[in-house]
């Protein structure tokens, strides 16, 4: 049995922290509200009545996203989702909520690396499935 190579190595790593990025700020930041800024920000770009509520589902539906990350289904349609998702949520945050973000405006900027990390990840580093299909 062959060892796996730096590039197969280094897409698993990548896969597990960008699905622990989503886990962390959906179960704990969220779901469990272990960060109350994360209901703020929600509250104050979906309104305050139900900010409880929706921060609630936003970190559901991230947490079932980090185990759809790392379940390997769909990779590319998975990459893309996210940083689609990461972009409106960063754009959103830095228009209508940049005073509660944790780096301000430049939170834009680690987004954009994520992204970025997302991206390269997926189109770039992961290995060629045995029979070719890469969707």
């Amino acid at each position: 049995m062959k060892a796996p190579d730096a590039r197969t190595v280094s897409y698993g790593i990548l896969l597990g922290l960008t699905g622990s990025v989503w886990l962390i700020n959906g179960l704990f930041c969220k779901l469990m509200m272990m960060v109350p800024r994360h209901m703020w920000i929600v509250g104050s770009v979906l309104g305050y009545e139900h900010a409880v509520l929706f921060t609630k589902i936003i970190g559901l539906a991230e947490t079932l996203f980090a185990f759809w990350i790392v379940s390997g289904y769909l990779p590319r349609v998975t990459a893309i989702l996210q940083v689609i998702v990461i972009l409106a949520m960063n754009l959103l945050e830095f228009f209508l909520a940049p005073g509660l973000l944790l780096w301000g405006r430049f939170n834009l900027v680690f987004a954009l690396l994520f992204a970025a990390a997302i991206l390269v990840n997926e189109f770039v580093l992961r290995p060629s499935t045995p029979n070719g299909t890469d969707v």
